[in-house]
């Protein structure tokens, strides 16, 4: 009696997984972008002209000066990951073999012909390298702010994307600014 609800209730579980993976894949392209903020005891220039050399260095171009906000905004294009879409795809192929393979146990008559289903994993590798490559801003903010001694510190306010940030830190804390 048991052994009749089993490929039944494999196939339903298997088939919950799927939602999930789609959901994964379209996070892979998501916009994610971040505030952060970091305190350093160098003057706004220094601070601006550092940043501004590094962003350069990652291929960013300044697009905007706003001297009212003292807000600066530079752009580039981020580049999709190969090991990424090469996961992407990886991850699908896995998925439909899964699911192919309690098909084909499911519906004998049919066997290894849901083996077909393979042939879609390549398209999430697709989506991904389609949907990647996008222009990227960095906005930075630089303001000076009072401190408890009598030096002025300068705030250093960038929003980016959360890996842009991630890579800035190491050098920031190289030039003195801590978070």
């Amino acid at each position: 009696m048991m052994r009749s609800f089993v490929l039944p209730s494999t196939f339903f579980l298997t088939f919950l997984l799927m939602p999930g993976l789609f959901f994964f894949i379209r996070a892979s392209v998501k916009d994610r972008t971040e505030e952060s903020q970091w305190l350093s005891p160098q003057s706004e220039e220094a601070v601006l002209k550092q940043v501004e050399a590094y962003l350069t260095n990652r291929a960013y171009r300044l697009i905007s000066l706003d001297k009212e906000q003292e807000q600066v905004t530079f752009e580039g294009i981020v580049r999709p990951s190969l090991v990424l879409a090469t996961f992407l795809t990886g991850l699908m192929l896995t998925a439909t073999l899964c699911l192919s393979l309690v098909l084909s146990i499911q519906f004998p008559s049919i066997g290894v012909g849901f083996t077909v289903l393979t042939v879609i994993s390549p398209v999430a590798g697709w989506f991904y390298w389609q949907k990647a490559e996008r222009p990227e801003r960095v906005r930075l903010k630089v303001e000076s702010v009072p401190s408890s001694t009598s030096d002025t510190q300068t705030l250093l306010t960038v929003i980016a994307h959360r890996d842009e940030i991630t890579a800035m830190r190491p050098t920031l804390k190289v030039l003195g600014v801590s978070a």
